[in-house]
């Protein structure tokens, strides 16, 4: 596996989208430059340079940006070979903290305004960036996403005369009322390159928080409680009655599944007839059905509702994520984009654009687009129970398992069995090395 992981990284270092440019229009030689690594393309990619583009005109630093969907196996190949980039934005903390041990990145409590950070962040989010528990900063977050949003077309509900579900159990009644009528009731896409299956793991490691709680949900993601344990297997058997037999319910099954990229998923309900009524996916989304469709209306053309509540006993908990940002080398230059980079100022540059929130209390709700983005940050602010995305925090070797289980059991639900008992297998080795 490792053999075969290294050949891929190997390629991966090779073919790696690089996008040497300058955001601003005012950049100069004698600036100097930032190089910079991150997963963001397409309309993700120039929300960045957007962000970036007062920072480059008011200092003439140059931004030399890579783009990689395959980050850990690039990133990984760049560090072990003394050539990193300078600043890293990963959606893995995990990756992020191994470098963190192993003394590669650099500890950033001299390096920003530590008092600016603790009154203008919540402590949950300063807590993430200390992830040796030392007290030392590694990860500052410019970004984060709300997970469990279950998006659908107002409009087609009310011609059909659906409800939005307050209840597990009347999710599934939907559900099973949607396929009655001869449409499937769900789109979900799994395709993002190197990282593909990341979409469906989002399912799983939603149910789980929902259905078991943090305590469960903890031990799982620290390697502490084995996937073929009862909690996990009723996480994956409770998403397979969201697939239906077969993934009868999902717009295309799992061919299509499998092929239609994570940000192209949800155009089918807004087709003519809708081809689905409903797509589960994160807070940042709504850039994706802009890109799209630029004429879509937030509210009107496209709303959310909370995934349901499945065990009362953790009503309210809430999967969430982020952008965070390393240091591998100390730089002048990295250490201003660094800063920029945690202000209101800079973080609303791209909440405006739609389909990200800030984690700096300074943005104010006024700055958000619609009322829709207006809400996913209120209700990240107000979750009961609001746990790190689980799979970002896994060992890359244990994440990257799991997404190609999501894979297979997208191809058939049958084999399950089999699946996690891999998924055993992949856990003993990947927390000890």
């Amino acid at each position: 596996m490792r053999r075969l992981w290294l050949k891929r990284s190997l390629l991966l270092s090779l073919a790696a989208v690089v996008t040497a440019v300058a955001c601003g229009t005012s950049s100069t030689p004698a600036a100097g430059s930032v190089n910079v690594m991150a997963t963001w393309t397409g309309a993700e990619q120039a929300s960045f340079f957007a962000v970036m583009k007062p920072f480059t005109d008011q200092t003439g630093i140059t931004i030399n940006y890579e783009a990689s969907r395959d980050q850990d196996a690039l990133l990984t190949t760049r560090v072990a070979a003394g050539n990193p980039p300078d600043l890293a934005a990963a959606p893995s903390p995990a990756l992020l903290t191994t470098f963190a041990k192993g003394g590669k990145v650099k500890a950033l409590n001299n390096i920003v305004d530590m008092t600016a950070l603790q009154s203008q962040y919540s402590p949950g989010w300063v807590t993430l960036g200390e992830p040796l528990g030392d007290g030392k900063l590694y990860q500052v977050y410019s970004w984060v996403s709300l997970k469990g949003l279950i998006w659908y077309d107002p409009k087609n509900f009310q011609a059909k005369g659906y409800n939005v579900p307050n209840s597990w159990q009347s999710l599934l009644d939907l559900q099973q009322t949607i396929k009655s009528s001869g449409t499937t009731p769900w789109c979900i896409g799994l395709e993002s390159g190197a990282a593909s299956g990341w979409p469906g793991s989002d399912w799983v490691k939603e149910i789980v928080l929902s259905q078991s709680g943090p305590t469960v949900y903890d031990n799982w993601w620290q390697g502490k409680l084995k996937w073929t344990s009862p909690e996990i297997k009723l996480a994956w058997q409770t998403w397979g009655q969201i697939l239906g037999s077969n993934d009868s319910n999902v717009y295309g099954g799992a061919k299509n599944m499998s092929a239609t990229n994570f940000g192209d998923a949800g155009t089918p309900m807004f087709q003519s007839p809708p081809k689905c009524y409903m797509h589960n996916q994160a807070s940042f989304i709504t850039s994706f059905f802009q890109s799209a469709n630029a004429s879509l209306q937030a509210g009107t053309d496209y709303n959310f509702f909370s995934l349901p509540d499945i065990t009362s006993q953790y009503a309210g908990a809430h999967v969430v994520a982020g952008d965070a940002w390393s240091m591998f080398n100390d730089t002048p230059q990295a250490e201003k984009m660094l800063k920029y980079l945690m202000t209101a100022d800079a973080q609303a540059i791209w909440v405006k654009r739609g389909g990200k929130i800030s984690p700096n209390n300074q943005v104010p709700l006024t700055d958000y687009p619609d009322a829709l983005s207006k809400s996913t940050a209120q209700i990240l602010v107000a979750t009961k129970i609001a746990k790190y995305d689980a799979g970002d925090q896994m060992p890359s070797d244990m994440r990257n398992a799991y997404w190609s289980a999501v894979l297979q059991f997208a191809q058939n639900q049958g084999n399950l069995n089999s699946i996690l008992a891999n998924l055993d297998a992949v856990q003993a080795k990947a927390y000890t090395s």
